[in-house]
C-alpha cells in the first residue's frame, strides 16, 4: 500500500478547506443575507432610513463582507409605513432567502413581520419599533426586540418626570400601536407616582395642524402636556407647541421619545431642557465615538441617533453568531444570541431574554442650552443612568406566551 505524507503547512491547509466547506454547506444558498426593511420617504426616515442602511453596512464591513469565505448580502427596502407593504415585502425576501430582517420603524409594520418570520421560521430583529407588545402577548421564537420600547420610554422619561412632583397630565397620542401603547404605560407610571391622567387627544400620522390638538391640551390645565408620537409628528407637535407659547408657559411639554436628529433639526433654542430616553448617545466614551465617526463619514457628517446605532449592533450580534454557530439555522442561531451576552460599542452586559427581549441599561438625558453646547451635535447631558430591570421589567412581568411562568 502506497502511502502519501503531507507537509505540516498543506495539511492545515486542507483542514481549513474542509472546514470552510463544511460551514458554506450549513449556510442556505451559501450566501447570508440581511434585508433592511425601512421607511425611506415617510415621517420616520429622517430617524432610520438611509441611516439604517448605513448603520447596517457598518455592521457587514466589521467582518470584511464575509464569515468563513462565505459573502454577506444586503437587501433593503421601503415599508411606506404600510402593513400590507410591509408583510408582502417580509414574505417576497424571506421566500428569496433573506435569513433576518432588521430596523422595522413602526410598530404596526414589526408586528405583522414578525408573524411572517414565525410562519416561515425566519429571523426578525425589531431595532426601531418600540410597542412592548412585539415581546409581549404578540411574541414569538424568532422575533428579537433589540433597542429599546414603550415601557423603557415610560419608565424612564415618564417616571423621572413624574417623580418631580408633576401631577396631572395630558396626552398628545398618534393614533396606532405605538402612541396608544406609550400612552398607556406613561399613564400606569405617572398613577404609581400619585398622578392622574386628565385626558388625551389622538391624531393620525403625518399630521400637518397641530393647532387644533394643542389648544385642546391647553384647555385641559394639565401641568404637563406629554407627547406620544414619534419621527416627524414630534418634531411637527414641539415646533407648534413654541409657536402657541407652550414652550414659554408654566404648562411642561413632555416628549416621551425624542431623537438626536430632531434636535439637530430644531436647534437647542426650542429643544432645552427636554428630557429624555436614550440607549445609546455618540459622545459617551471612546466606543460610541469611534462608531460615530465611521457613521458620520457615511452621512455627511450626521451622527447617528439610537435607532440607526441599534441597526449597527443587532446586525453584529446576528453575524457574530452566524460566525459561532457556522449556520444560518433559525433555531441553532436563537439559541446561540440568546446565551450570548451583548457586548457591543453601545451596551454592556445586555442580554436577551427568552421572550424576545433585548434588556440593557439606558441613559435619562436632558438637552443642553445653547451655552452649554460646544458645537454640533454636542446635544445631551447624561442625568442618570437606569439599570436594565428598571428599564424593561423583569421576566416574570413578561406577558409572552412562550415564558413559563
Amino acid at each position: 500500500m502506497m502511502r502519501v505524507s503531507l507537509s505540516a503547512g498543506l495539511a492545515a491547509g486542507l483542514v481549513a478547506c474542509l472546514l470552510g466547506y463544511a460551514a458554506q454547506a450549513q449556510v442556505s444558498g451559501n450566501v447570508i443575507k440581511i434585508g433592511v426593511l425601512t421607511d425611506l420617504a415617510g415621517s420616520l426616515t429622517e430617524n432610520t432610513g438611509q441611516g439604517s442602511i448605513a448603520a447596517a453596512q457598518l455592521a457587514v464591513e466589521d467582518f470584511g463582507g464575509a464569515i468563513n469565505g462565505i459573502p454577506i448580502e444586503l437587501v433593503t427596502a421601503d415599508h411606506q409605513n404600510k402593513v400590507d407593504v410591509g408583510t408582502t415585502t417580509a414574505q417576497q425576501w424571506y421566500d428569496a432567502g433573506v435569513d433576518m430582517i432588521v430596523d422595522l420603524p413602526n410598530s404596526g409594520v414589526a408586528l405583522a413581520v414578525q408573524k411572517v418570520a414565525a410562519e416561515k421560521n425566519r429571523i426578525a430583529m425589531v431595532s426601531s419599533a418600540a410597542a412592548s407588545s412585539i415581546t409581549g402577548k404578540a411574541c414569538t421564537a424568532t422575533t428579537v426586540h433589540w433597542t429599546y420600547n414603550t415601557t423603557a420610554l415610560a419608565r424612564v422619561t415618564g417616571g423621572a418626570l413624574a417623580e418631580t412632583g408633576l401631577k396631572s397630565w395630558f396626552f398628545i397620542t398618534a393614533d396606532y400601536a405605538f402612541g396608544h401603547l406609550l400612552e398607556k404605560e406613561t399613564a400606569a407610571v405617572v398613577t404609581a407616582n400619585g398622578g392622574t391622567s386628565v385626558g388625551s387627544v389622538r391624531f393620525p400620522t403625518n399630521n400637518g395642524d397641530f393647532s387644533p390638538v394643542l389648544m385642546q391640551a391647553q384647555v385641559s390645565g394639565a401641568q404637563v402636556l406629554a407627547v406620544s408620537s414619534a419621527g416627524a409628528d414630534t418634531t411637527a407637535t414641539i415646533s407648534q407647541a413654541s409657536e402657541f407659547g407652550i414652550l414659554q408657559s408654566s404648562q411642561k411639554l413632555a416628549v416621551l421619545l425624542l431623537a438626536l436628529n430632531e434636535v439637530h433639526a430644531l436647534g437647542l433654542e426650542m429643544t432645552q431642557g427636554i428630557s429624555l430616553a436614550d440607549a445609546y448617545y455618540w459622545d459617551t466614551n471612546d466606543a460610541t465615538r469611534a462608531f460615530a465617526t465611521r457613521f458620520a463619514a457615511k452621512r455627511n457628517g450626521a451622527k447617528p441617533n439610537m435607532y440607526q446605532a441599534g441597526v449597527a449592533g443587532a446586525v453584529t450580534h446576528y453575524l457574530k453568531t452566524i460566525k459561532a454557530v457556522g449556520t444560518d439555522q433559525t433555531e441553532a442561531v436563537m439559541a446561540k444570541m440568546r446565551e450570548t451576552p451583548v457586548n457591543d460599542f453601545m451596551t454592556t452586559d445586555g442580554a436577551l431574554r427568552p421572550d424576545g427581549r433585548v434588556v440593557r441599561d439606558m441613559g435619562l438625558y436632558q438637552v443642553k442650552t445653547p451655552a452649554e453646547s460646544t458645537g454640533p451635535w454636542d446635544y445631551y447631558k447624561l442625568i442618570k443612568v437606569v439599570p436594565a430591570e428598571q428599564v424593561f421589567g423583569t421576566l416574570a412581568e413578561s406577558e409572552c406566551p412562550l415564558v413559563k411562568k
